[in-house]
C-alpha cells in the first residue's frame, strides 16, 4: 500500500470487524498503556501495514489495530515512547495521535447489537418449531394430543419469551416507573395477555392456545428492533473522543532535570518541555525555543504559525520545527482541548432531547390502545358476565392495535434510505438523522477539509528555471513544515533531482537553509529570506543571485463543491462559510464557490456560538465540517456531516459521514431525506388506516387472538413494502 492518505475501501476484510479485535486491543492496552489512533485506517492491508511497521521497533513486543475503532494498543517495553512509534507510522503515510487509554471505555465490541440478533434468532427459532406443533392442532388433533402439543408449545414459548421479549419488557418498565406510556408498554402487555390465555387455556383443556401468534409477535418486533438498531451506527461520544486526545504524559523541568510525569501531577507554574513533532500537553506560555506550530487540530488550517518566547499555545497544537519550553497556565481539565470537550458533551446532550415520529407518535397512540382494550374488556364481561370470553377479546383488541407497524414505520423507511445514500457514498450514522436532514433550511460549511482538500498545492512549477526547482527540492526534503512536503512531494513526482545543498539545518520558525556552491541558500518565510510577502499562501526561495522567489500554493476545492452549493441554494437554502483561516482565502473560495455569507478566523467556540444563534433565530442548520474546530459546532447543529477523511472527534460528532471526495451527494441527501420523512408519515397513514378496520372486528369479537397476529404481520408486511419504494 503506498504511503499517504489511504482511501476509503469496502473491501470483506474491512467489513468484518470480530469481536476478538476488541478483545485483543483490550489485553495489549493494559498490558502497554499505549493506545493510538489512527484516523486514515481503513482497510485490511492497513492493519498489516501499521501492525509491521510497529513491530519493527525495538522494545515492541505486539501491536494490535482494532479497524473499527481506528486504533493500534501497543505492548513494548517502559523506554519506547509513543512519539517513537507516530514517526515510525508517520514515514508510511498513517497520521496517529496518542489516545489516554484510561479516558477510553468505547473497546468493548456491540454488546447492545449482538444481545438483539441473539434473542432475535431465539424468536425465531422457537415461533418455527411452535409453528410445526400448531400444524398438527389446526389439522384437527383432539384431546390428549392436542393438549400435549399445547404444553409443548408452552414449555418453548414461555422460557423463549421471557428471554426474547426483555428489551420489550424492561423498556416498559422504565417507562411506567417514569408514568408515561410508551411504545413497548402495549407490546409488553400483548405478548403477556397472549402468553397468559394461552397458558389458561392449555390448563383447562381448551382447543386454542396463542403461543405461536406470542412468539411471532415477539419475532417480528424484535425484528423491527434490530433493523432500528442497525440503521445507526454504533457512534461513541465525540466529548470522549476529544478528552483521550490530550497528552497524558509531559516532560516536567525542576532544578534542571527533566522528568516525565503524568499530566495529573503538573500545576499552573511549572515548566515543561515539548519536543519537535509532539503534541503540546498543556495551556501555555512560551519561554525558551522558537518554533512553527501546527494548530490544524484546533483551527482546522493546516498552515502552521510562529512561536517564540511570549507566544500562547494550547494543548493539542504539534510543535513541529524546534524544542520549547512552557510555563504551564493549565493543565488536566482546564485545558482549551478539555474545554472544547465540554461544550461537545453539552451539545451532544441537547441533541439526544431530539424525539422522532415514531416516538412522538407513540405518545398519543399507546394511551388510546389501552383504554380501548379495557373498555373491549369491560363491554363484554358486562354483557356476557363471561371473563374467559372478556380477557380473549380485550387480548385480541390489544395484539391487533401492537403497534408493530409503528415500530416499523421509521425503521425500514430509514433502512432503505439508509442503502440507497450509501450506495451514493453517505453513511448514516443515526436512526433520527434523515428526519432532522428533511428539516433543514441552513447550510454551514467549514473550508478547510471540507470545502477544499485540505492539502497544500505548489502551482506554475513547470515555468521555473530548473536549478531554483532542484534547490528548493533539496531544501524542502529536509523540512517537517506541510508547504516544505508540499513542494517535495510535488517536485519528486516531476523527476527533479535534488541539488547537492550541504550544511541543511532548520532555523525554528523562520524555515530552512543551506550551501550551495559557497552560497546561502534558504526556503522559509518571506521577512526571513528578504523578500515581500506575496498575497495568499507562499513560501520563499532565496539563492543568493537575484531578487528571492515566491513559491505559491493553493488548496483546490472538492470536486462536486461547487454543483453541490448551487442545488442547495436552487433548493433555497442559506448556505454559509465559517472558517478559521484568514480573510483573503476565504473570500476568494467564497467567490469562487457563490458563498456570500460567510466569516474568517473563527475560532471552535466561535462556530459553535453561530450555530447557536441560527437556531436561537428559528434555523434548522447543517453543519459540514471535517476538523476539531468543527466538532463542537457538528455537535449543536440540528444534523451534521464530516468526510470520512475527518479526525476521529468530528466523524463521531456528526451524524452522517460521506465516504468519497464528492461533495455533490449533500443535495441529494436532503432530497431523499425528504422522501423519507414523506414515506414514514404514509407509514403512520397506512398503520392508522389498518387500525380504523381491524379495531371494529376485534371489538365485536370476530377476531381471536391468533387472528389478531395474523392481522398484526399482515400490515407489518405492507408498511415494509411501502418502504421499499424508496429503492
Amino acid at each position: 500500500m503506498s504511503a499517504g492518505a489511504p482511501s476509503v475501501s469496502a473491501c470483506p476484510a474491512c467489513v468484518a470487524a470480530p469481536a476478538a479485535e476488541a478483545v485483543a486491543e483490550r489485553r495489549a492496552a493494559k498490558e502497554a498503556g499505549l493506545v493510538l489512533s489512527l484516523p486514515t485506517a481503513h482497510c485490511a492491508v492497513c492493519i498489516s501495514d501499521v501492525e509491521r511497521t510497529l513491530s519493527t521497533i525495538p522494545g515492541v513486543r505486539s501491536a494490535r489495530v482494532n479497524l473499527t475503532q481506528k486504533r493500534v494498543s501497543v505492548a513494548a517495553a517502559p523506554g519506547v515512547t509513543a512519539d517513537t512509534m507516530i514517526a515510525a507510522l508517520k514515514t508510511i503515510g498513517y497520521p496517529a495521535h496518542e489516545l489516554d487509554p484510561g479516558l477510553l471505555s468505547t473497546t468493548e465490541t456491540d454488546r447492545a447489537g449482538r444481545d438483539l440478533l441473539m434473542r432475535l434468532g431465539v424468536a425465531g427459532f422457537a415461533m418455527m418449531n411452535i409453528m410445526l406443533l400448531s400444524v398438527a392442532v389446526w389439522s384437527g388433533a383432539e384431546a390428549a394430543t392436542r393438549d400435549l402439543f399445547h404444553w409443548i408449545s408452552a414449555a418453548i414459548a414461555l422460557p423463549v419469551l421471557a428471554f426474547s421479549g426483555q428489551p420489550f419488557f424492561a423498556s416498559a418498565f422504565a417507562s411506567l416507573k417514569a408514568r408515561r406510556l410508551g411504545m413497548d408498554v402495549p407490546i409488553s402487555l400483548a405478548l403477556i395477555l397472549a402468553s397468559s390465555i394461552s397458558l389458561y387455556e392449555t390448563f383447562a383443556g381448551g382447543h386454542h392456545a396463542y403461543f405461536d401468534a406470542a412468539v411471532s409477535l415477539c419475532f417480528f418486533l424484535l425484528a423491527g428492533r434490530y433493523l432500528d438498531y442497525r440503521s445507526r451506527a454504533a457512534a461513541r461520544s465525540a466529548a470522549e473522543e476529544l478528552a483521550a486526545l490530550e497528552v497524558p504524559r509531559a516532560v516536567r523541568i525542576a532544578g534542571g532535570v527533566e522528568t516525565t510525569v503524568p499530566i495529573a501531577e503538573l500545576s499552573v507554574g511549572d515548566l515543561v518541555r515539548v519536543k519537535p513533532g509532539a503534541r503540546m500537553p498543556v495551556d501555555g506560555i512560551v519561554t525558551e525555543g522558537a518554533s512553527e506550530i501546527d494548530r490544524s487540530l484546533l483551527t482546522g488550517e493546516t498552515l502552521p504559525v510562529r512561536a517564540g518566547e511570549g507566544s500562547a499555545v494550547s494543548a493539542g497544537e504539534v510543535n513541529l520545527t524546534g524544542p520549547l519550553t512552557l510555563r504551564v497556565t493549565a493543565a488536566g481539565r482546564d485545558t482549551s482541548l478539555h474545554r472544547m470537550a465540554d461544550l461537545v458533551a453539552v451539545a451532544e446532550s441537547a441533541k439526544t432531547r431530539y424525539t422522532s415520529l415514531a416516538d412522538r407518535m407513540a405518545r398519543a397512540y399507546s394511551p388510546v390502545v389501552h383504554i380501548m382494550a379495557l373498555a373491549a374488556f369491560s363491554t363484554w364481561l358486562y354483557l356476557t358476565g363471561d371473563l374467559r370470553l372478556a380477557v380473549n377479546i380485550a387480548a385480541a383488541v390489544l395484539i391487533i392495535t401492537c403497534p408493530c407497524a409503528l415500530a416499523l414505520a421509521v425503521p425500514a423507511v430509514v433502512t432503505s434510505a439508509s442503502g440507497k445514500l450509501f450506495r451514493k457514498g453517505l453513511l448514516i450514522k443515526d436512526g433520527t438523522a434523515l428526519e432532522r436532514l428533511a428539516e433543514v433550511d441552513t447550510v454551514v460549511f467549514d473550508k478547510t477539509g471540507t470545502l477544499t482538500m485540505g492539502t497544500p498545492e505548489p502551482i506554475d512549477l513547470a515555468a521555473r528555471p530548473r536549478a531554483d526547482l532542484e534547490t528548493a527540492a533539496a531544501l524542502a526534503a529536509a523540512s517537517a513544515h506541510p508547504l516544505a512536503g508540499a513542494l517535495s512531494r510535488t517536485l519528486g513526482e516531476m523527476g527533479i533531482t535534488p541539488a547537492a545543498v550541504t550544511d541543511i539545518r532548520e532555523v525554528p520558525g523562520y524555515g530552512i537553509e543551506g550551501r550551495l556552491n559557497g552560497k546561502i541558500v534558504r526556503l522559509g518565510r518571506a521577512e526571513w529570506v528578504g523578500a515581500k510577502a506575496a498575497e495568499g499562501t507562499a513560501t520563499y526561495l532565496a539563492t543568493g543571485t537575484g531578487p528571492a522567489r515566491a513559491f505559491t500554493f493553493t488548496d483546490r476545492p472538492r470536486p462536486g463543491a461547487a454543483e453541490a452549493i448551487a442545488a442547495l441554494k436552487a433548493a433555497g437554502k442559506r448556505v454559509i462559510l465559517l472558517s478559521g483561516d484568514t480573510e483573503v482565502p476565504v473570500a476568494r473560495l467564497g467567490r469562487d464557490l457563490g458563498i456570500d455569507e460567510w466569516r474568517s478566523s473563527q475560532r471552535p467556540e466561535e462556530k459553535a456560538a453561530r450555530v447557536a444563534s441560527l437556531h436561537e433565530e428559528g434555523a434548522r442548520v447543517l453543519m459540514v465540517g471535517d476538523g476539531l474546530n468543527d466538532t463542537a459546532a457538528l455537535a449543536s447543529a440540528h444534523v451534521s456531516i464530516s468526510p470520512a477523511t475527518a479526525l476521529d472527534a468530528a466523524r463521531v460528532a456528526s451524524d452522517i459521514v460521506l465516504l468519497g471526495q464528492d461533495l455533490s451527494p449533500l443535495s441529494d441527501a436532503i432530497r431523499i431525506a425528504g422522501q423519507t420523512r414523506t414515506r414514514i408519515k404514509q407509514n403512520f397513514a397506512l398503520s392508522l388506516a389498518y387500525n380504523a378496520i381491524a379495531v371494529p372486528v376485534a371489538l365485536l369479537g370476530f377476531a381471536t387472538p391468533l387472528i389478531a397476529a395474523l392481522a398484526m404481520s399482515t400490515s407489518s408486511i405492507t408498511v415494509s413494502l411501502n418502504a421499499l419504494r424508496l429503492k
